[in-house]
């Protein structure tokens, strides 16, 4: 047990230092490496699986409400930028350029990817002739490029995966619907899939999307109070439309300008998962997105060892006929007890441990990653409980999160009494916001936390500014980010 007891030690514990405790669970789990290249990252196969369900599950969303995929060049002209001007702005300290190729000097510089909207909206423009050809409803699966200056591995990274959708519509009532529709997908998504809950809500005008008229957020608070932007849903108005000339003829025959969204998430969503369920063991997984459902692990002497991988092969079988994700760890040069360490390490919902006596019994029994319970179950109802269980996992799982999340969210009145929150606890605070940037920006400056959105459904609502007082406008979301 005492090599057992140190594999765990690795794992700075979240309470020492949360970040490091970060660090030190992806990469004992195994889920990247670091690259030669700063701030990007090599997605090792158990992180790119945790990708690939998040990617699999959404898509099917996506076509359920009528999206098709599509795909567009990496490589933007510059010209297209200068076209909606607030949409350069945002982006242009981010931006890395190709200047040559081909041993010769280009003529334009092309920019790599940050984002589609301009390179789309071109498309668009030769795609879009009546209102016959609207709505337009497409989604890209793609790797986008950000110059930041502070990078985390999953959370903040110089290149990094995600989807973008981008539709266009006849009307602005048909593309706000567009809007609030994907803001909902992600919203169900977050809760369903990942087991994380969210907040959901406007982004503040300094907050939206560069070159948006409206922008719509999901928030989720991480284990060290801090926020991730989940998810973001942008009302793009006509300023893409008349930007890159999309143009249609309506049912009267006359020229309109499209009205455009654009919604999407990232990798950023497996930082989340960490953040949100893991503990001083590791990665806690939710079962619908682990990579492992359910490790079996075979215990008991040598002499009746091939009995017992015998049985729990067929148990395996079982599992495998009805779509769980198992695997089998019958190596017989680690101990159980490793292997346990290891696998509640890698955050594998379910272990399930077969021994001589279980066998005699008819019995399996299954350990929780969640709540460390043990189980003995019939073998003959083997595959009802394991679905069972992770059933109840994953509202476990989000159960408490949402009580971390409750009992770290608190309404304040002024930001003095949101500055000793954050210096005696952590987490979000909601505040009244009558709306000038002038007093958003005291918020960022004194507290160093943004405003994360004005939720649809706050937990009370607010009637005077933290800042200066005065009635306020907006009942609002303040937190400190990543």
């Amino acid at each position: 047990m005492s090599n057992d007891k140190q594999f765990v030690k690795e794992i700075t514990p979240q309470g020492e230092d949360f970040s490091r405790w970060y660090i030190d669970v992806i990469k004992k789990a195994d889920l990247m490496s670091y690259s030669p290249v700063r701030g990007c990252i090599v997605f090792k196969p158990d992180g790119y699986e945790i990708w690939e369900n998040i990617q699999r599950e959404l898509d099917s969303k996506f076509k359920e409400t009528g999206h098709r995929n599509a795909y567009f060049p990496l490589f933007i002209p510059e010209s297209f930028f200068q076209k909606e001007k607030e949409h350069v702005e945002g982006f242009n300290p981010e931006l890395p350029w190709v200047t040559e190729a081909g041993g010769e000097k280009l003529e334009e510089r092309l920019a790599i990817r940050p984002t589609s909207e301009t390179m789309i909206g071109h498309m668009y423009s030769e795609w879009i002739n009546s209102y016959r050809d609207l709505p337009l409803l497409i989604n890209q699966w793609a790797n986008v490029v950000r110059w930041e200056k502070r990078t985390l591995p999953f959370l903040r990274t110089t290149e990094f995966l995600w989807q973008e959708g981008h539709t266009a519509h006849e009307d602005e009532q048909d593309a706000r619907r567009e809007t609030m529709q994907m803001l909902d997908v992600y919203r169900q998504f977050a809760e369903d899939f990942l087991a994380i809950p969210v907040i959901v809500g406007q982004k503040t005008p300094s907050e939206k999307f560069a070159g948006a008229i409206d922008t719509f957020s999901i928030e989720a608070m991480m284990k060290d109070g801090k926020a991730v932007q989940a998810g973001t849903s942008h009302y793009l108005g006509t300023n893409f439309a008349v930007a890159f000339d999309i143009k249609f003829l309506d049912r009267e025959n006359q020229h309109q300008f499209a009205h455009t969204t654009s919604w999407g998430v990232s990798t950023r969503l497996i930082g989340a998962l960490i953040m949100v369920h893991g503990d001083d063991r590791g990665l806690v997984l939710p079962p619908k997105v682990a990579p492992t459902q359910v490790i079996m692990i075979p215990i008991g002497p040598p002499k009746t060892r091939d009995q017992v991988i015998a049985r729990v092969d067929e148990l395996y079988a079982d599992l495998k006929k009805e779509g769980v994700r198992v695997k089998v760890d019958d190596r017989a040069d680690q101990s159980p007890g490793w292997k346990f360490n290891e696998y509640e390490m890698r955050g594998v919902p379910i272990r399930v441990e077969l021994g001589p006596r279980d066998m005699e019994n008819g019995q399996v029994v299954l350990v929780s990653r969640v709540s460390g319970e043990k189980k003995t179950v019939q073998q003959a109802n083997f595959v009802e409980e394991v679905q069972n269980l992770l059933a109840e996992i994953h509202q476990q799982m989000y159960d408490k999160a949402k009580q971390f999340r409750d009992e770290h969210y608190i309404a304040v009145d002024s930001i003095d009494e949101f500055k000793t929150f954050l210096e005696t606890k952590r987490g979000f605070a909601l505040a009244g916001w009558c709306g000038s940037n002038a007093c958003e920006e005291q918020v960022k400056q004194e507290t160093g936390a943004t405003s994360r959105n004005i939720p649809f459904t706050p937990t009370e609502t607010k009637s005077t500014c933290l800042v200066c007082g005065d009635a306020a406008k907006h009942t609002v979301v303040f937190g400190r980010s990543y």
